[in-house]
């Protein structure tokens, strides 16, 4: 079986295909610095071929959450030294998502720093603050020139990935955050060069990447997006528009040489999925188990029937540090406790058993 033979990702080269999913879990506190604990989870996992970690903030305005790491102060970096020493340490690889938030916040978790987004757009709904749930604001629309800013916020936050020992970073421009808000035509109404048509919506994920990848190598990075998701109000609903958007992005990304395309789909067999996969012409990673959890014989044959080079996975490396072990082996699982996904503590998190090999 695919899954679990060894496969290169640009510069990244994993013993299986299984991925672990970029997973929010909110254990860094209120400084966003990864602790002992958090080192010692991305460890317990470290037989998974590759780790993708949490979103982690490029810049204290794209801080999306209460308890979310970032990538910005020295306390941080020294941080994620500590988990990429546990994660090569027990023979894994690991990569940081770097996520810029965008409008998906509020001034009570950014420390009062503006909420910014392509246009002045608010979201339909509530967040969680520091302050208890509140309702989204209304975002500052970025100007143009204001948009190299950002773009070196996720750059220097990916040289900081490297300068910790991380192997690479997945840039994330999925789930309605910053990069996919420009994305997509219900949240980016701009009239100037990053708005209107699919080519020009694609135009400010094309920057960030190729920034990203000429800073660090583009084989130490990956994008992670989302396509007609649908969430947190980042619509794609029209699917003329959808594809020739992300026919655009992919078109523009391709000659860079990425590590890896990673595609959060229901139908990763699927028409859009896999003209995308055709298009970008490199390794792409296929995600399916957002409203289903994904099962091993789903990824199996994903992997088998050629629709993927490897296979992203949540809930069940959430609840199987030694998933790789367990599904090779085809051996029970544990069940994930969907009630401590989010916290602050041990439970759910470092807590669920991993089985002694024989």
């Amino acid at each position: 079986m695919k899954l679990f033979s060894p496969t290169t990702l640009g510069d990244l080269h994993l013993t299986n295909r299984l991925v672990m999913a970029p997973l929010t879990r909110t254990r860094s506190g209120a400084a966003g610095v990864p602790g002992e604990m958090v080192a010692e989870h991305y460890a317990q996992r470290a037989s998974l071929g590759l780790i993708v970690t949490e979103g982690t903030y490029p810049s204290h305005a794209g801080q999306g959450f209460p308890g979310q790491p970032g990538l910005v102060t020295p306390e941080q970096i020294e941080g994620w030294r500590r988990v990429a020493d546990g994660v090569h340490a027990a023979g894994g690889q690991i990569v940081a998502q770097v996520m810029h938030a965008g409008r998906v916040t509020h001034e009570a978790t950014t420390g009062g720093r503006t909420v910014v987004g392509p246009s002045a757009i608010a979201i339909d709904g509530q967040t969680h603050t520091y302050e208890g749930k509140l309702p989204y604001p209304v975002p500052h629309a970025l100007d143009s020139d204001e948009l190299t800013g950002v773009i070196e916020e996720f750059v220097q936050a990916s040289r900081n990935a490297i300068a910790a020992g991380l192997d690479g970073v997945e840039i994330h421009s999925a789930n309605g955050y910053l990069l996919h808000e420009f994305l997509s035509p219900a949240s980016n109404q701009r009239e100037d060069g990053y708005g209107g048509s699919p080519a020009h919506r694609a135009r400010f994920v094309v920057e960030v990447v190729t920034a990203v990848a000429n800073a660090i190598g583009a084989g130490r990075v990956g994008l992670r997006i989302s396509p007609e998701h649908n969430i947190q109000d980042a619509l794609e609903t029209d699917s003329a528009d959808l594809t020739a958007t992300y026919g655009a992005l992919v078109d523009a990304l391709a000659p860079l040489g990425l590590a890896y395309l990673s595609v959060l789909h229901a139908e990763p067999t699927g028409t859009l999925v896999q003209e995308l996969r055709r298009r970008f012409a490199g390794s792409v990673l296929v995600n399916s188990g957002f409203s289903e959890m994904t099962t091993r014989a789903e990824a199996v044959s994903l992997l088998d029937d050629g629709h993927a080079e490897a296979v992203v996975v949540g809930r069940p490396a959430i609840a199987n540090p030694d998933l790789a072990y367990r599904w090779q082996e085809d051996l029970p699982l544990n069940v994930p406790n969907a009630a401590t996904f989010y916290g602050d503590g041990p439970e759910g998190y470092t807590d669920y058993p991993a089985l002694v090999r024989a």
